[in-house]
């Protein structure tokens, strides 16, 4: 046999792995309807892969980033024309194609979540999302604050008589940091199942998060149970959720007013009625809910959710429903701390928004891949570490070119990123606790229903 028969075997390199995840979480993204320039050297495609190979980097600088993921995708899918190797062409281009691309892949991985984590799409029962709030600082320049510095000034106290100066020092508590440097708002709807974001908006630091909210009702499957904070109550809110048809589970504090003895609807043990006085004044219909009263170990917490039959849900499964909310914290945490982005890089409004929209598709198509090859080895979604994960990606990004290690391929590793058994202590013991000074919610106002308000309730449901 001549030598020239012999063939080596062609060993199989990290990149391949990196390719076939991406054209994974690509299934079913309509590349041909996006239609950019005869003349553009970048194709929908690889645009998006840059962009997300951009956000799975851990290079220092943006700049950096940009030439680490451009190299990558080159090697990854090889074009004809390579595109320009400027960062302020690509960063260009993708101003201006972020909000197309960012929907067509938004619409994809929901598609791939409920086809290919049908096991943990339901919590007891229900389609359950979580909605909440955070900062994210942003540098310190003219154009960030602003755009996103607040748009309210907090009135100066003043000392005991008028016109004589205070001369305590002034306050520098957290919350008046915060309120001086710019910061992006994020409201993020969080699906509490799989544990991966859904949708989510941006604004400036003091946006409201009860308008994301509302604004992101339309993009919830129908019949889905609402989760949220003492932040998320109001009457209009609460009936623009259930008039959408989806169920309401929210924590309510002393901001509040809740009825009884209504005579608007049959009442049993629990069941309160949400009506303010403009709403009444106005002849809408009052909101009828069910109050549920839990210990967490310091203080009560109170619950009100659209859910009134004890039979279909019982107290004890509402805490546990309420329980997984905690989830969201969880998620900003890995955003922050573990993603890298507690504080933006971009030096521009326009640019971390950007920045923003990629790096939370990045950790969600990261998730979802390492999800569902976890799940397939048996790992529920609560035990996937985020941590291991991302080291995972930046490892395959570092050593593309390598071989794969033999049993050690992108899925394995995966498999194998869960959290470790480690019992933690409480940090109370450490030397510097951090202790939160915030107050908890306190108690709701429930107080029974007057007889004028009897009255208006009993012919509205006449009316009705």
């Amino acid at each position: 046999m001549s030598h020239q028969d012999l063939k080596v075997p062609v060993e199989r390199l990290n990149a391949e792995d990196l390719r076939l995840a991406l054209q994974w979480l690509f299934v079913g993204v309509g590349w041909s309807v996006i239609g950019f320039r005869a003349d553009c050297t970048w194709t929908p495609q690889l645009l998006s892969s840059t962009a997300l190979l951009w956000a799975w980097s851990h290079e220092w600088t943006l700049v950096e980033r940009f030439h680490t993921a451009r190299k990558i995708a080159l090697f990854l899918f090889p074009h004809p024309h390579a595109p320009a190797s400027s960062y302020q062409a690509f960063i260009k281009i993708l101003r201006k194609w972020t909000g197309v691309l960012v929907v067509a892949l938004r619409t994809a991985l929901r598609r791939r979540m409920e086809q290919t984590l049908a096991a943990c799409w339901q919590v007891g029962g229900f389609v359950m999302f979580a909605v909440d709030g955070s900062r994210v600082d942003l540098p310190r320049t003219v154009a960030h604050e602003q755009a996103y510095a607040a748009s309210r000034k907090r009135p100066k106290k003043r000392g005991k008589k008028q016109g004589k100066k205070c001369r305590r020092s002034p306050r520098t508590t957290g919350h008046s940091r915060k309120a001086d440097s710019p910061q992006m708002w994020l409201t993020t709807m969080w699906h509490v199942g799989t544990g991966l974001p859904w949708e989510w908006r941006t604004g400036p630091s003091d946006s409201s998060e009860r308008s994301h909210l509302l604004e992101m009702l339309t993009g919830l499957p129908p019949h889905v149970l609402i989760a949220a904070d003492a932040g998320f109550v109001g009457y209009e809110y609460a009936r623009a959720i259930l008039d959408s048809q989806r169920q309401l589970l929210v924590r309510v504090g002393s901001n509040v007013k809740l009825l009884r003895k209504l005579g608007y609807a049959r009442e049993s043990a629990g069941t309160v009625c949400l009506w303010p006085d403009y709403a009444a004044r106005q002849r809408q219909p009052p909101l009828v809910l069910r109050l549920v009263v839990a210990h967490n170990g310091r203080h009560p917490v109170y619950l009100v959710t659209s859910l009134l039959s004890t039979t279909a849900c019982s107290d004890r499964q509402i805490l546990e429903l309420y329980a997984r909310r905690w989830g969201i914290e969880l998620f900003y945490r890995t955003f922050k701390q573990t993603f890298g982005r507690r504080k933006l890089r971009s030096t521009t409004p326009d640019n971390a928004e950007v920045e923003m929209q990629w790096s939370l598709l990045g950790l969600w198509a990261m998730s979802l891949y390492a999800l569902v090859h976890a799940t397939k080895r048996g790992v529920e979604p609560r035990r996937l570490s985020a941590a291991q994960l991302l080291l995972t990606f930046r490892r395959m990004l570092r050593d593309y070119r390598h071989p794969v290690e033999r049993g050690h391929h992108l899925c394995h590793r995966l498999g194998e990123a869960v959290i470790d058994g480690y019992t933690r202590r409480n940090k109370s013991s450490r030397n510097y606790p951090r202790k939160k000074r915030e107050s908890p919610p306190g108690k709701p106002q429930i107080v029974t229903a007057t007889n004028s308000q009897r009255l208006r309730a009993t012919m509205l449901r006449h009316k009705a």
